[in-house]
């Protein structure tokens, strides 16, 4: 494509795609920030509930709070990487950088989360202890099951959108954004650890198992370990490097074919560099007929109807080949 060409349809490009996400990046932040204030303070609550009560449930219940604060944390930062514009070090940007900080915030929940949760339910199965005045630990689980059930909530909706009529596996599996699933699994997974150690204790103290205390924490820290090996399994590909979905790389071949100089595409490569941008290379053969300055017009034709249709393949590479 010429250079004044290919600039104008890039700036464009560049403009609808950066407005869009910069939209959805400030509600992402938003809601990633209001996950942070909250997870703090119950971790606050829950670890001052457990030393009154010497609930080895109620510490590890903190535990994960603490981390869920440390994950938003590291997704603020992977999102304030990933947007840093691009260099000579970096000609593709950073944009894999949130992919990245996905991946560690999926081994922390796995580490920190899980395998601490784990040890103090062992230790206190072993040895259990008596709960004292387990009053408080009953506020503040309720409390936080209000809390994270709206956050869980509000995080639901908002992938819901994303879905676009998919499965929410199959949408987990096809989204592109570590952020989004992220938020979903977390919440999820702290929703789910209060019932279990609400459960546990009213059981306990109903029934009088002290046991009960210290299942509680190594359910909560299998758990933990569970939800940590599904998004490191999500972020470890998108770290990788995925191409376009299927439905997608079809329709590409297909609006490629149909251009008039084209004889058929031989092969075609994508890799998400973000979550809004796209690496596109095709090797497509063309007419044997058509002479270099039709062939360039035919690439300029294919580039702009597909980017037309796919605005975030902001690079796109066209090798043409020659029928013999």
């Amino acid at each position: 494509m010429p250079p004044r060409l290919w600039r104008g349809i890039e700036g464009k490009v560049i403009i609808q795609e950066s407005f869009l996400y910069s939209c959805s990046m400030q509600k992402s932040k938003l809601s990633i920030y209001a996950a942070l204030i909250s997870n703090l303070l119950i971790a606050a609550f829950k670890f001052i509930a457990g030393s009154i009560s010497n609930s080895s449930a109620m510490i590890s219940e903190g535990i994960h709070s603490v981390v869920d604060t440390l994950n938003e944390l590291l997704l603020l930062w992977g999102i304030k990487q990933s947007n840093k514009p691009r260099d000579r070090k970096r000609p593709f940007g950073y944009g894999r950088e949130l992919y990245f900080w996905a991946f560690i915030v999926s081994m922390l929940i796995f580490g920190l989360g899980g395998g601490i949760s784990i040890y103090q339910g062992i230790i206190h199965l072993a040895h259990p202890i008596h709960l004292e005045d387990p009053k408080w630990n009953y506020i503040v689980l309720v409390f936080a099951l209000v809390i994270e059930g709206i956050s869980l909530l509000i995080a639901a909706k908002a992938f819901n959108k994303l879905r676009k009529g998919q499965g929410w596996w199959l949408a987990v599996k096809n989204s592109k954004d570590p952020s989004d699933f992220l938020v979903l699994f977390e919440d999820a997974a702290a929703v789910v650890g209060v019932l279990i150690v609400l459960c546990c204790q009213w059981l306990g103290q109903r029934y009088s198992i002290v046991y009960l205390d210290g299942l509680a924490s190594l359910l909560v820290g299998l758990l933990l370990v569970a939800v940590s090996l599904v998004l490191a399994r999500e972020s470890r590909s998108l770290l990788m490097g995925e191409s376009i979905a299927e439905v997608a790389r079809k329709k590409i071949i297909s609006i490629t074919e149909t251009d008039e100089a084209v004889e058929k595409v031989l092969r075609e490569f994508s890799i998400y560099l973000s979550p809004d941008e796209i690496l596109l290379m095709m090797d497509v053969q063309f007419k044997a007929t058509l002479k270099t300055p039709a062939i360039h017009h035919a690439i300029d034709r294919i580039r702009e109807a597909i980017q037309q249709q796919y605005p975030a393949i902001k690079y796109m590479m066209i090798q043409p080949e020659y029928k013999e």
